[in-house]
Formats: C-alpha cells, structure tokens, sequence
C-alpha cells in the first residue's frame, strides 16, 4: 500500500491520465469547476496524506480548494459522478460474479461547534460527584459506502456513497419503545438505498451478489434484492423462525449433518500464521417478514451456511459464521465458495483503512460537514486508486504494466529505479547528478 502511494504521487500532471477518466463524466455546474476539481485531484495525488495547503503549494491554490469544497453548487454525487461511471464500465458485461460489498464507518472530528460538523455517537463515561451520568459526544461524519470487487479481489471501485451526521440522541420513551418505525425513517434506509443505486448502475443485477455484515441482516434488504433481480450473501445478526416455526434457523442448521471441513490460513492477535479447520453445514430454509409487511415482501427459500470452527482458539477469536443467501447451495463445493466470497468483504474495510491512514481524513481542519464531505469524496477516489495499484500488483505481479501505467508514468518509474552513471565511471543510484 506505501508502495502505491509513492507510485501515485510519483506521477506529473500531464502524465495523470487516470484523472481524467476517473471525471470524464462529471458535470458541474460551472466549467470552472470542472476545472478546478481535476486541478485539485492532481494536487492531492501527488501529496496523498498531506493537507491541503502542503498539497497546493501556494496560497493562491489553497484558496481555490477551500473555495471549491464550500460551494453549495458542489456536492458528493456531482464529484463521484465520472467515477461511478468508469466502474460501470470496468465491471464490464462478461459473466462473472461482481461482489458488491457494503459497510459503514464513521469520521470523527474535534470541534467546539457540534451543528456546524455532526454527531455521530454519545456514549455513557461515567458519572460526576453527584451520581448523575456524564456522556461522551463524538463529533463526525457517517458514510456508508459500496465497493464492486472481482473473485479474485481486485476493487473495481465505488458505487454509491451516503454521508450523514445524527442531530440529536435521545431515548424513546413509553410507547415509543414498543412501536416499531417504518424502515424509511431509520437509518437501516441506507442499506436498501445503496444497494438500488449500485444495482442500477452496475446493470445485470443478475451478476451482482451484495454482500454485507450483520448490520445488514433485514428483511428489507432481501426483499428488495429478490424485486430487483439481484442476489445477496449477509451474515446473520438475529435467529428468525424457519420454516413457518417453532423452530428457529439455528435449531435447524444444528440438526443439520455435517457436509464437510475447509481448512483455511488465518493469523493470531499477535499476526502469527495457523491452521483453521471449519465445519460447514447448509440447510434450505423459508423465512418470512415482520406480519405488517407480508404484503410488501413475500416469504421466500433461501440457504443458510454455516462455516463453524471446530476448536476454540485461546490467541484469537473464534470463527463462527452464519450466513444467509438467495444463490443455489446444492454442495460442499458451492458453500465453500460462498463462505470465500464473503471473506472478501473485508476488502471495504481496507478501503475504509486507506481513507483514515492512508489519506489521513480524520485530520483535515475544514469546519462544516458539507466542506469535509467534498473533501472526503475526492479522498474516496484516491483511495480506490492506492487500494487498485495494491490489489493489481498482489494478483498480477507479472501483468503487462502499459495496462496499469501511462508511458510519461513508465518512464519516470523507470529513472526513478535504474542505476545511473557516476562521473567516476561506476554504476550506482545518484541523486545529485542524474
């Protein structure tokens, strides 16, 4: 991943020819603005991690910039436009599974005006002299974000984004805790949402199999992938009757024989490498919705797997998964492969990594939320190109490089790690008299 960000900050501005595909498409309201994006994403490129006033060198640019990310005119659909567009276009058409993986992870910022940023949690730190509690607020941005990515897991990058700050936290009270609230007015929403933008965009839901944590573990989502068309593969979070009841689907899966192992290499706490051998099961089970929303989402068959590990280990956790999906499990083989597919779903939580350490996010000093989430979205372009770089190296270390490189890139790559000639005749690396 270093080697990535030195690569992508090694190029010039006339040789960042993935700039400009990357915001082909992007259309903004003003032609200067247009101009001023891609002049920023060059500047940044080349000083990933820094600040902004580092990136642009000059008080004249570093004005534009804060210009550019507290225009009104300006907002994270517009900026991730042409990239939604060139990831359409790298998916492709062919018939291969595009994994569309989906989690959310929150930034948080220090700053005295909490309106002005956002909230993200309040947390119970204790309680003061006269017992009454005392709460921690974490002032910040939410982004929920949707990543397509091939078998192998390579990123073919962005599909849809959602930021968002909670306003205010309080408790519900009496009745408020027995109702249950539609989906459309809980944060849940997010889930659904990102899931339609990236099966619209991406075309041939057929191909797209969404994949997500337990937080993704709705019935909404399931409903709404079976309208669509298209496939999903989530963990469980919560038991549910299978079958119409009294039994639950994980009684079921218990009863269910073992169809095989599937050893796998996994690391400790302290990154050491070992052996896992998982016991996995799968079991053909119907499930149904909530009885208010039988009329929106039907019962429907799905396959849960379950990939348990047959020891408890004593330098890590253990692995127990329960996963839920619509695609047909007839064998070991395919359940097998749809555990690999959902261990690729770490890959949005490395994406998410480049953006707070790689891009350093959190560290940015602009003051309201809609100029951090400009900044943020240009981040998120720049870190699916590290993540590309890293991820294209790892699989195809041997690839042609034209497909990856431009030829100014090429050649400036190529001086950079050739030997030169010294006056004395004798051939070493100088950086003083190239």
């Amino acid at each position: 991943m270093e080697a990535a960000k030195q690569e992508i900050g090694s190029e010039t501005g006339v040789g960042q020819e993935w700039i400009g595909k990357e915001l082909a498409a992007v259309k903004l309201p003003d032609a200067r603005l247009d101009k001023r994006l891609r002049s920023l994403m060059e500047k940044m490129s080349k000083g990933v991690g820094r600040s902004i006033p580092w990136a642009c060198q000059d008080w004249a640019a570093t004005k534009a910039a804060y210009r550019f990310f507290s225009n009104g005119r300006v907002g994270e659909q517009q900026i991730l436009a042409g990239h939604f567009q060139a990831t359409r276009e790298r998916a492709g058409c062919g018939q291969e599974p595009v994994l569309v993986v989906h989690d959310t992870t929150e930034f948080s910022y220090r700053r005295k005006d909490t309106a002005a940023v956002g909230v993200v949690s309040k947390r119970l730190a204790g309680k003061d002299n006269h017992g009454k509690p005392v709460y921690f607020t974490t002032r910040g941005i939410n982004l929920h974000s949707s990543l397509a990515i091939t078998l192998e897991g390579l990123p073919l990058g962005l599909t849809a984004v959602k930021f968002w700050s909670r306003k205010a936290f309080r408790k519900p009270k009496g009745k408020e805790k027995i109702k249950r609230a539609p989906i459309e007015e809980k944060e849940s929403l997010r889930w659904l949402e990102n899931l339609r933008s990236s099966t619209v965009l991406l075309g041939q839901p057929e191909r797209l199999v969404h994949v997500g944590d337990q937080e993704s573990d709705i019935f909404d989502l399931f409903g709404v992938a079976q309208q669509l068309g298209t496939h999903f593969l989530v963990r469980i979070r919560g038991d549910r009757l299978a079958d119409g009841g009294p039994e639950t689907i994980t009684e079921a899966v218990e009863r269910t024989p073992r169809r095989g192992l599937y050893r796998v290499a996994v690391r400790n706490r302290q990154g050491e490498k070992s052996e896992a051998i998982l016991e996995i099961r799968y079991r053909h089970l119907r499930i149904q919705t909530a009885r208010a929303k039988k009329k929106r989402y039907p019962e429907m068959t799905v396959t849960v797997i379950e990939a348990r590990e047959r020891q408890m280990p004593t330098d890590r956790d253990r692995i127990d998964w329960k996963l839920v999906t619509d695609l047909a499990v007839n064998s070991r083989y395919q359940a097998v492969e749809k555990v690999q597919w959902y261990a690729l779903r770490w890959k949005i939580e490395v994406f998410h990594k480049i953006l707070k350490s790689g891009c350093r996010a959190e560290q940015a000093r602009l003051r309201t939320a809609p100029r951090l989430i400009n900044l943020l979205t240009v981040f998120c372009i720049l870190s699916w190109r590290i993540f590309w770089l890293t991820m294209t190296n790892r699989i195809a270390p041997e690839a042609d490089p034209n497909r990856v490189f431009t030829n100014l890139e090429l050649r400036t790559l190529e001086r950079f790690n050739s030997p030169y000639r010294h006056s004395t005749g004798r051939h070493y690396r100088c950086w003083t008299c190239g």
